[in-house]
């Protein structure tokens, strides 16, 4: 067996506390638009007073209001771990004995939904140009793999996280944020640099489904699978989803001790 690895990192103030070796469990869901980035994680028996601090410094009534982020850590001991997921944590709950387990959950750029931002790039901007400084206010990286275009009169003003979506609508581009990244791309076409070949020894799990936009696959947890990047379907059983597509929705369930380890994937059929 290839024991898997689940560390589940906690910056606060920022120190980041990790746990590992304990029983956890954790589920979300990415999309590659402006939808947030969403995360569930479960660590059962932890030390009371770790609890107790975690519980307390993630409160909403904290009067530190420095985001309390999360980081989860995910592999197998023969691959390492990659990170998986980033979001501010917006609720940490405990359950009842005897078994404790703390339920916390995350949104990915949570802490920017308050802010307010105005930008303005003059008469002419490139689009890169204008992505650059809007990953800058958001405290993001960017990554830009879309075709290049001048923008006439760029200005927005409001909510950081609402930037994405003009973005989208002045560029003509997907644009999304994944963990720390800002990411922009063209319509469509999926990120460079990653593509997943899935068939039934590849780890693909079952039958993939026909969608009306695409595909919906499920698949073992592997280490180069992102959103935005390109699938590659080989199925037997279902050749009228053979063929390639960009992720779209990247859902994801994990545990220690328990059966899920898996990805499940909504694409879009490209070409």
């Amino acid at each position: 067996m290839d024991p898997r690895i689940i560390i589940v990192g906690i910056e606060i103030d920022g120190r980041i506390h990790q746990y590992e070796d304990l029983s956890i469990s954790a589920s979300g869901a990415k999309f590659a638009n402006p939808n947030q980035n969403e995360c569930t994680v479960k660590i059962t028996n932890l030390k009371k007073s770790t609890r107790n601090y975690l519980i307390t410094e993630t409160s909403p009534f904290n009067k530190n209001k420095t985001p309390k982020r999360l980081y989860l850590y995910v592999g197998r001991q023969s691959t390492g771990t990659r990170l998986l997921y980033v979001g501010d944590i917006t609720s940490a709950v405990p359950s009842q004995p005897p078994d404790i387990t703390l339920t916390l959950k995350a949104k990915t750029a949570q802490s920017q939904k308050g802010i307010v931002l105005s930008q303005s790039n003059g008469e002419q901007a490139q689009l890169s140009a204008i992505a650059k400084q809007a990953a800058e206010k958001m405290g993001m990286k960017l990554n830009f793999q879309a075709t290049d275009k001048n923008i006439a009169n760029y200005s927005f003003s409001g909510a950081a996280l609402k930037q994405t979506e003009r973005l989208h609508a002045v560029g003509d581009v997907d644009v999304f944020v994944d963990d720390d990244q800002l990411i922009v791309k063209d319509a469509g076409v999926p990120l460079s640099g990653s593509v997943r070949v899935l068939d039934k020894d590849s780890g693909m799990i079952g039958i993939p489904e026909i969608t009306e936009k695409g595909v919906k696959v499920k698949f073992l947890l592997d280490q180069q699978t992102t959103l935005g990047s390109e699938l590659r379907i080989t199925s037997e059983m279902n050749p009228a989803a053979n063929g390639s597509y960009t992720i779209s929705k990247l859902n994801y369930e994990i545990a220690t001790h328990d059966v899920p380890f898996y990805f499940i994937a909504e694409a879009t059929r490209n070409g």
